[in-house]
């Protein structure tokens, strides 16, 4: 087995991977850019994009990372290359170069716009599956359900029957009998300054599921000017959060089926919290809590994700000879909230009327609203990037790339994962370097950087991991040495810069996210002073605000655009 603190040396046709010199503190901070996240096929944006141009531009700064679809330029229509021929004009006149940020694993869109079947597969193992009528559906084995899910039993006045935990009873949550969705009763949250740490309004239940198996966890949600952290169904293990996903809960909305869809993965039980925590004000109300287990939603169809379809002796099935080829034509990796496609029976199955079937198959995972992640060993994943490549060249030849390999939330669970019997780590690693190999095969004078946090223990590279199956940790000691990283995780910049120049990477510091004023860059400044081989910082929103750009450029004047 590999030792993750062991540092390899690669070696291909187009990079040589060697310690590299690391410049001292005090060299400029040459490269001073600016994050823009615009689709370039709307003139509207385009306008705005000029606009942020020009306003760099004015106070110093010389360089844009563009998220602009160009890992999708083989889809784009004509209008996005003829706005990009307006920018890179535009750009060149006002020193401005254009870095595009391309080849994202974690935020897979682009990748599943091509094949939605590339995104990492999670385990589903010995669902049963019963013959009716030349097809077979799922039968739940056992059925998972909530005790009292409808809230229609209480101990006692305001405490529900079956919850392990019921936030504040009769100060917090109320017994509600006028307001329902269904049933007589239903629970009310309420008066959240009477926990004025957290605000915590939840209830939660202990429930039994099987193993490998996929579900979804539903209830009925009402609410009233509801102000403070988000509502939120969270289904949780030991380790880790099995259905991290965001639900849009309005502050106000008349009754709303609120559902998430997890794998249980290797748990037996699981708890499910309904609630908000960071609640400051208003109301809401919870009723009709359900779980089910779902069949073939999403199921993905790759090399690396086969169906197993099989009897409960042990009989193998064929697809093509005793079930029609298996898919979900409704299949959107990013939403599973759709009924599940039968298994169809061919004319001369060896599959008898009302046989039980064990079945097996992989689906996605979702993240937050609508990420989905791809998978980092399935070949057809480097042949869509490599025909990228050509088509970043072609049309902007830029002298730098941004490698968007950040937030890999799910990976190691598939056949192709496994296959390779390599850890996480070494799989993001060998994934990173054949991006790079890409590029500098067509540009070997391109500069590659990379956003900072697979690669840093300080970060998102370590163990349970949201989705992951193993550990990122070492995942550093598996890339070139001569990336340029973007560290961009403020509360640890000190570390993170410590860690990356120890080993011999320059880096850049990603500053700002959208607050209101420039403390934060501030704080970036004085690391990146303290960091020798640092090299720049760029002013990174997240939600496109560029009122403090000016400013931003000026604070750079101010500190000489030097490290000091």
């Amino acid at each position: 087995m590999t030792r993750l603190n062991a540092r390899p040396w690669f070696l291909s046709g187009v990079w040589l991977l060697t310690a590299l010199t690391i410049a001292p503190a005090g060299d400029t901070l040459t490269d001073r850019w600016v994050y823009v996240g615009k689709n370039l096929g709307d003139d509207k944006n385009l306008a705005e994009i000029l606009s942020i141009v020009d306003t760099a531009a004015a106070h110093g700064l010389n360089g844009m990372v563009l998220a602009s679809g160009f890992d999708l330029l083989d889809r784009q229509r004509p209008q996005f290359f003829a706005n990009l021929e307006k920018l890179k004009a535009h750009c060149a006149a006002r020193g401005i170069e254009i870095i595009p940020q391309c080849f994202s694993a974690g935020y897979g869109g682009a990748v599943l716009a091509h094949d939605p079947n590339l995104a990492e597969g999670l385990p589903v193992r010995d669902a049963l599956f019963v013959v009716r009528g030349r097809e077979a559906s799922l039968v739940a084995d056992p059925p998972a359900a909530f005790i009292n899910g409808g809230l229609e039993q209480w101990k006692r006045e305001n405490v529900a029957d079956g919850f392990s935990l019921q936030d504040q009873p009769g100060k917090i949550s109320f017994c509600d009998r006028t307001v329902v969705k269904e049933g007589k009763t239903s629970l009310r949250f309420q008066s959240f300054e009477n926990d004025p740490v957290h605000g915590h309004a939840r209830l939660m239940q202990t429930v039994k599921v099987r193993p490998y198996r996929a579900y979804r966890a539903s209830l009925w949600v009402k609410t009233e000017n509801l102000q403070g952290g988000e509502f939120r169904i969270q289904v949780l293990t030991a380790k880790r959060s099995l259905a991290p996903y965001d639900l849009r809960v309005p502050a106000t909305t008349d009754w709303r089926l609120a559902q998430v869809f997890f794998n249980s993965l290797d748990n037996s039980e699981v708890r499910i919290y309904a609630g908000v925590w960071g609640a400051r004000s208003g109301k809401f109300w919870v009723d009709d809590l359900q779980i089910e287990e779902v069949g073939l939603v999403n199921v993905l169809r790759r090399p690396g994700t086969p169906v197993v379809v099989k009897s409960e002796s042990g009989t193998v099935y064929e697809e093509g000879r005793d079930f029609e080829p298996v898919s979900d034509p409704k299949l959107r990796p990013s939403n599973p909230f759709h009924d599940a496609p039968p298994i169809r029976l061919t004319a001369d199955s060896r599959i008898r009327e009302g046989e039980r079937l064990r079945v097996s198959w992989y689906h996605p995972g979702v993240i937050n609203q609508s990420q989905v992640t791809i998978c980092m060993s399935e070949p057809k994943v480097y042949e869509i990037w490599q025909q990228q490549v050509g088509l970043m060249e072609k049309y902007l030849a830029p002298k730098k790339y941004m490698l968007s390999m950040d937030e890999i939330r799910a990976g190691g669970t598939c056949e192709a994962c496994r296959a390779q019997k390599k850890t996480m780590a070494e799989i993001l690693g060998q994934c990173i370097a054949r991006q790079y190999n890409m590029i500098k095969a067509a540009n070997p004078k391109a500069e590659i950087y990379i956003w900072s946090d697979m690669l840093d223990p300080n970060h998102n590279a370590r163990g349970d991991y949201y989705l992951v199956e193993g550990d990122y940790s070492g995942s550093w000691n598996y890339v070139p040495k001569d990336l340029v990283v973007a560290c961009w995780y403020y509360k640890m910049a000190e570390p993170s810069l410590k860690h990356f120049s120890s080993l011999g990477f320059r880096t850049i510091g990603a500053a700002y996210y959208d607050a209101d004023d420039l403390e934060n860059c501030k704080g970036w400044l004085r690391a990146l002073r303290a960091t020798p081989g640092a090299r720049g910082i760029m002013y990174t929103s997240w939600r496109n605000k560029y009122a403090l750009l000016a400013a931003f450029g000026d604070l750079l004047k101010e500190n000489a655009a030097s490290v000091k």
